[in-house]
């Protein structure tokens, strides 16, 4: 048996989805599949084929009939156990000439040992993939959401939610997306952009607006401020750096938006920790996207 201080197992798990099944609709129950080799150092003595060869050689006490029951070449069966021979560091299958039997191939105590902690733990690892397909019951659920979690862009507003409403308007298209608390923005773009994206009423997309997009102001401020999108919350944090402001709104049903004005514009427009304001947006500085 290899040194305990060595590397010796490596268990690889992996999740997949079905072919051409996209994260955001899978139809099918997720599975999980793992492999397991058998390292030393940085060197691979094998995984599952080369134990294989290793256990009929032990059955059949010949190399050809191992690599005919293995399904290999009776040269690539023995450069398969020179690699392990070689990698262990001392001999896993030994060959015996001449005596009654007119020699053989046989396991070394080395080689036996190997197979026998491959298999053990090859057993343990079946037992853990299990109960993580159990784990997997309602994973179908939240993959979506950590699909959403790895996305990475320049916007300072990510914002998910469900396509309530599309209204053809000559070659573009007004997209309405409800929010999880329920407030709803309106998106402009082209008819062909939505054909694109697949969007459809009652699918999932996300939005993404950049803070200087958005303006945020109350009152008489926001009679000059004819936009498509007007969210009304309060003002849950302010930022002063080099005489910009970034504003922080946060809206009744969780959503926080966060827009960029010059300083000035904050003091003049009262926009302070606590009070009552509205983001306006206009439809086309709002950026649709769909998880592929």
């Amino acid at each position: 048996m290899l040194s305990s201080t060595e590397k010796i197992l490596m268990v690889s798990e992996t999740s997949s989805t079905p072919d051409g099944v996209s994260p955001s609709g899978l139809h099918d129950a997720l599975q999980v599949s793992g492999s397991l080799w058998v390292h030393r150092g940085n060197a691979s003595l094998g995984g599952h084929a080369r134990i294989a060869l290793l256990e009929q050689i032990a059955a059949h006490g010949s190399i050809t009939a191992a690599a005919k029951a293995a399904g290999m070449s009776y040269k690539a069966a023995w450069d398969a156990v020179d690699a392990m021979n070689q990698l262990a560091g001392e001999p896993l299958v030994a060959r015996s000439t001449g005596g009654r039997g007119g020699g053989g191939t046989r396991l070394t105590a080395r080689g036996a040992k190997l197979v026998a902690a491959f298999r053990a733990v090859e057993v343990a690892q079946r037992q853990f993939l299990a109960r993580v397909a159990n784990d997997l019951e309602h994973f179908d659920e939240q993959w979506p959401i950590i699909a959403r979690l790895g996305l990475q862009t320049s916007a300072r507003n990510q914002l998910h939610g469900t396509v309530t409403g599309i209204r053809r308007c000559g070659v573009n298209d007004e997209v309405t997306l409800t929010l999880p608390g329920g407030e709803a923005i309106t998106a402009s773009l082209t008819h062909h952009s939505t054909q694109a994206l697949g969007l459809a009423t009652g699918s999932d997309a996300f939005a993404l607006i950049k803070a200087p997009w958005i303006d945020i102001a109350r009152g008489a401020d926001l009679a000059g401020l004819a936009t498509a999108n007007r969210l009304s919350g309060t003002v849950d944090a302010i930022a002063n750096d080099a005489g910009q402001a970034e504003v922080i709104l946060a809206l009744p049903g969780g959503t926080r938006l966060a827009a960029v004005m010059p300083h000035d514009t904050l003091t003049a427009r009262g926009l302070t920790v606590g009070i009552g304001a509205t983001a306006a947006f206009a439809a086309a500085s709002v950026i649709l996207g769909v998880m592929a």
